[in-house]
């Protein structure tokens, strides 16, 4: 059945102890309380914390479930617990059907092994017999397009081609459950673009759990949502840009910008304001006009002066760049203060949380007007913002369209 639930997850906690002594003598009273029948207590004793703490969802055939939290959130742990490595202390898990999982990027190969034995050994893991692995395995290579590596000892794999591999078993094995953790940050562009696609199409037969910190992605392929902060379920549903949302409310505390350049000028003060005027604004909506106030030195040697805004998503990609020498516009230095504004347009930033980074270049009159000239200042990661919006999009721009019906 379509709607048919692969997986019930009913208030499941996990606890861990800092301390690796006590964690051996926990362990050794656990087990014989449970050897003994002795009834077991599951409140925290001393040095220990809860991992995974009361988490409970469900998912269906035909469903992806991103989970995403700050590192140390508990999301590795739940995805070790679904795949049975390591045992909850609390709660109840169903799960049916074939299980693929590639939690760490050597994907539980054998490292002595080759490929194509690793192949087999994977399989055989999935519940598969030799025939079924022997009718897949040309497209299992295929996929994973290492023909010419396919029978070296994955211990001479570097992390990208493993992943690779590890993909490739458990995309064509056709598992009803598969539990991906990061492993679409590693490998080239191309073999990302065949993963997601991969993913499209076994979204139609099985329940996918994904655990990534790229939003682009989590919004890509995911139709649910559990955001994870220090082992608890802080939000959990099917929109996905109100879970991205809450995923970014993490990240606004300020930090420290980094200045470089030759010293020969400064920026005294930076302001983001709105059409109307207002000053010290930290949130755009989507498709508001942008405005950035400079307020700048620049020494009395420097004759001219242009200024250049690059945008940097929660990725640190930069998404967008103005330059005023770009347009035409290079500032005359009177060696005083002086107030620069620019209007940056419609913003149409994905919604999420940005930054800015600020460069002054500065050239003599006598130097070529073309050249950029000598960077007076440079400030990375100066000031932050957060673009408004109801959605979450998987391209870092989104192009406004004027959209109408043809007679």
């Amino acid at each position: 059945m379509a709607d048919e639930v692969l997986i019930k997850v009913d208030n499941v906690s996990k606890k861990f102890c800092r301390d690796l002594k006590t964690s051996l003598w926990y362990g050794v009273q656990d087990i014989m309380s449970e050897v003994s029948g002795r009834k077991y207590e599951h409140q925290l004793r001393k040095d220990e914390f809860w991992s995974v703490n009361d988490i409970s969802f469900e998912l269906r055939r035909g469903e992806c479930l991103g989970l995403i939290g700050p590192n140390g959130a508990g999301k590795s742990t739940l995805l070790k617990i679904l795949n049975g490595l390591i045992k909850p202390d609390k709660g109840r898990i169903e799960m049916r059907g074939k299980i693929g999982a590639l939690i760490e990027l050597s994907a539980g190969f054998n490292g002595i092994l080759t490929g194509r034995e690793n192949i087999y050994s994977r399989g055989a893991v999935l519940g598969f017999t030799k025939a079924e692995i022997d009718h897949k395995i040309d497209a299992i290579i295929d996929f994973s397009e290492l023909e010419e590596f396919i029978d070296t000892p994955v211990v001479n794999y570097s992390s990208g081609m493993k992943v690779r591999l590890g993909f490739a078993v458990a995309a064509q094995m056709e598992p009803d459950v598969l539990l991906l953790d990061e492993v679409l940050a590693v490998g080239d562009v191309g073999f990302r673009a065949k993963c997601f696609n991969s993913i499209y199409k076994m979204m139609n037969n099985a329940a996918v759990i994904l655990v990534s910190h790229s939003m682009p992605q989590i919004s890509r392929v995911c139709s649910d949502l559990v955001v994870m902060n220090q082992g608890i379920c802080e939000y959990k549903g099917k929109d996905v840009a109100e879970g991205i949302e809450k995923f970014y409310s993490y990240f606004r505390k300020g930090e420290e910008f980094i200045l470089s350049g030759s010293g020969k000028a400064r920026i005294e003060k930076i302001d983001f304001a709105t059409k109307d005027g207002k000053k010290g604004i930290e949130q755009i909506g989507y498709l508001e006009e942008l405005f950035i106030y400079f307020d700048v030195l620049v020494d009395k040697d420097i004759d001219y002066f242009s200024i250049d805004v690059t945008i940097i998503n929660q990725e640190l990609q930069n998404v967008a760049m103005c330059d005023s020498k770009f347009n035409g516009f290079e500032i005359s230095n009177t060696g005083k203060n002086m107030s620069v504004l620019v209007n940056l347009g419609s913003v149409t930033l994905n919604p999420g949380l940005y930054s800015i980074s600020v460069t002054l270049h500065g050239r003599n009159a006598i130097a070529s007007s073309v050249s950029l000239g000598e960077v007076l200042c440079k400030y990375y990661n100066y000031k932050k913002f957060e673009v408004k919006g109801s959605f979450f999009g998987w391209a870092p721009n989104q192009i406004y369209g004027n959209w109408k019906i043809l007679d």
